[in-house]
């Protein structure tokens, strides 16, 4: 009766749900910029407040040298297991601002759709597990289980302050498991567990030559171009087949099981659906002894998120830069070290520069990958929860991407994470025109409504 209830209640609080996530969604919390700062707090802020509405505890945010981590509680369960609750109130820059068909900031309804920076990663999916236990305590007063909610504001920077938080206010983060929804389905019908993240090393580039920019008819052709100089050493760094060219690169990568690749062919593809969901390129890219599932998953990268230098305005200014720059990514596999891959990539870009420039490397992000445990009593109650509400089991799945927490509640408490997503391939994370389907936060609410229920001993 108590779960049915708290399912009727979450359908009535709908319409504020919505108004609700809208209001979230205008704060342009972007945590790469620093000018952002205090839309950050104010976001922060709007959770803390959030938090304290639906009835949870001790509601209050734990300094960073940075941005504020949000932390609440309900503990009125004994001799239940407590779920520590994870999301991120920050998100990505809107750039490029032309191709957003809505203003990224001020959220859009359109096609059983919500657009806006933010909509599915995460405002749109944490929200979920904070309309969850605002049914539950609508409609029975209290939970089945003991919460604990964090909700940081770095994760789209790596989640640099994350490590030293989790030390300082170690008592305050044990829990039995760990529920993240800040990933996505396979399809509205085809809900997935994610099996493993992968980790993160991010480095800035900067290649110097003169000490001011030259005029190229003057001095072009007698001094090396920096630009032309990094474009060189950027397009070093795979092999004609895709492959990262770094040495030692794939050392410690594990090799792909039979079982391995015969899991991943079970994942639904179809070819066109994903060239689809990859903005329609003309071919796919990479090393071709792989399948395009086990290249986004089960394989290491190394990709060129950004390159600058000399002028790139309207007309043309013939110019030698002074300088070019380049903001460089590797997402990593289960047993590659991150501050290996650091060294043995600077170790390769200052080979392969040339002594008629000068290169500086400086770290960005770094953050290790994690395997999830599959044999945890927690996982079979979220596919339970999933089933409740989608009528399928879920498919488990590893995630091409990178969530800092879960290898730190692994390495710390050795708490497992729950990766329970419900956003869509198509939602555009990260681009322009993101978006969070509504009937997904409507069912994702009903599954975690699921959940809390289930892990009741």
């Amino acid at each position: 009766m108590a779960l049915t209830d708290a399912l009727s209640a979450a359908q009535q609080y709908e319409p504020q749900l919505f108004h609700d996530l809208l209001e979230l969604l205008r704060i342009p919390s972007v945590s790469t910029v620093l000018t952002a700062q205090s839309e950050v707090q104010r976001a922060a802020d709007w959770v803390c407040a959030y938090l304290q509405e639906i009835g949870l505890e001790h509601v209050q945010t734990l300094e960073t040298n940075r941005n504020p981590i949000v932390y609440a509680d309900w503990l009125h369960a004994p001799g239940q297991p407590t779920v520590l609750c994870y999301g991120h109130y920050d998100v990505q820059p809107a750039d490029p601002l032309e191709l957003w068909r809505t203003p990224p900031f001020e959220p859009t309804i359109d096609g059983g759709n919500v657009y806006a920076r933010g909509a599915a990663d995460d405002k749109g999916q944490f929200i979920i597990h904070l309309a969850a236990i605002r049914a539950i305590l609508q409609a029975d007063g209290r939970l089945p289980v003991n919460v604990k909610f964090l909700i940081e504001g770095e994760e789209e920077i790596g989640s640099p302050s994350l490590d030293a938080v989790l030390d300082t206010y170690h008592d305050l983060f044990q829990a039995d498991a760990c529920l993240i929804s800040d990933s996505h389905m396979l399809a509205p019908d085809c809900p997935v567990i994610i099996t493993s993240v992968r980790g993160l090393v991010a480095v800035h580039v900067e290649v110097t030559g003169p000490g001011r920019d030259l005029h190229s008819g003057t001095f072009g052709g007698a001094v090396h171009n920096p630009l032309q100089a990094l474009c060189t050493i950027l397009a070093r760094l795979h092999d004609a087949d895709g492959r990262v060219a770094v040495p030692h690169f794939y050392d410690r990568v594990r090799p792909l099981t039979e079982h391995d690749r015969a899991a991943l062919a079970q994942i639904p593809f179809t070819r066109a659906a994903w060239l689809a969901e990859a903005g329609n390129p003309p071919d796919d890219w990479g090393e071709p002894e792989y399948t395009i599932s086990e290249r986004t998953s089960s394989r290491p990268t190394l990709e060129i998120n950004g390159l600058a230098g000399g002028f790139a305005g309207d007309g043309l200014k013939t110019v030698l830069p002074s300088r070019a720059i380049a903001k460089i990514s590797c997402r990593l596999v289960a047993d590659q070290d991150t501050e290996e891959i650091r060294s043995l990539l600077s170790a390769t870009i200052h080979a392969l520069a040339p002594p008629t420039v000068r290169v500086e490397i400086k770290p960005i992000q770094s953050g290790p990958g994690a395997t999830v445990n599959l044999d945890h009593p927690a996982i079979q109650i979220a596919s339970a929860a999933y089933a409740a509400v989608y009528g399928v089991a879920p498919l488990f799945v590893r995630e091409g991407g990178s969530i800092p927490i879960v290898a730190l509640l692994q390495n710390k408490f050795n708490m497992p994470s729950l990766l329970m997503g419900f956003g869509l391939p198509d939602d555009g994370l990260h681009s322009p025109n993101e978006k969070m389907s509504l009937a997904q936060i409507r069912r994702g609410v009903a599954t975690i409504v699921h959940f809390f229920y289930g892990m009741a001993r």
